[in-house]
Formats: structure tokens, C-alpha cells, sequence
């Protein structure tokens, strides 16, 4: 958020602050969290560079287009597991996967 934007609320009574400040998240759970939206990021950027629909990715990993679109929006109901295996299935390697878990 801008400058001017933080300084306008606090002077209407707002309190300005992150999102981990708000959620009070931890170091882990911060990271955790960012390391989950890398991966859906990667999984959406695969399939399109692989010019795939969604149901298509859903055909490659035995699942549903719905799932899909759960995966690539970093739906929490999806499982690490199913991020991974889908990120493999599109043809990411071990250093890709590593690469957005850093970034």
C-alpha cells in the first residue's frame, strides 16, 4: 500500500499493518503459505506454456478440471502432494521445483 494511502487511514483511525500481522502468523506459517502459492503460480504457468485447458492437466493427473482450478488458485483443501504431482506430471524438474520453493 502507498504511502499517502497508510498515512490518509491512520489519520481516519485506522491502524495499518501486514497481512501477518493481522492473521498473527508465524515466521513458518508465513513461509509455508508462501512456498504453497509459488507452486500454484508454477502449475498454472506450465500448463499454459504447454498450451493445456484445464481439463486437459485434469486428464494428465487423473482428476477434475474443478480440481484444477482449486490447484492454480492455491485452494487450501488442495494437498501439497497433488501440487507436486502435478507440477511432475507437467514436466517440471526437481530443480524447477526447488527454484519456486526459494523464490
Amino acid at each position: 500500500m502507498d504511502k499517502k494511502k497508510v498515512e490518509l487511514l491512520k489519520s481516519k483511525g485506522w491502524k495499518a499493518g501486514s497481512v501477518e500481522e493481522f492473521l498473527d502468523l508465524s515466521e513458518e506459517e508465513l513461509a509455508y503459505i508462501e512456498i504453497r502459492i509459488s507452486l500454484s503460480r508454477l502449475i498454472k504457468e506450465l500448463r499454459a506454456q504447454k498450451q493445456l485447458t484445464q481439463q486437459q492437466t485434469a486428464d494428465l493427473i487423473s482428476s477434475s478440471q474443478s480440481r484444477v482450478a482449486k490447484i492454480e488458485a492455491g485452494d487450501p483443501s488442495v494437498s501439497l502432494d497433488l501440487q507436486i504431482r502435478s507440477l511432475l506430471a507437467l514436466g517440471a524438474s526437481k530443480e524447477d521445483l526447488a527454484d519456486a520453493i526459494i523464490s
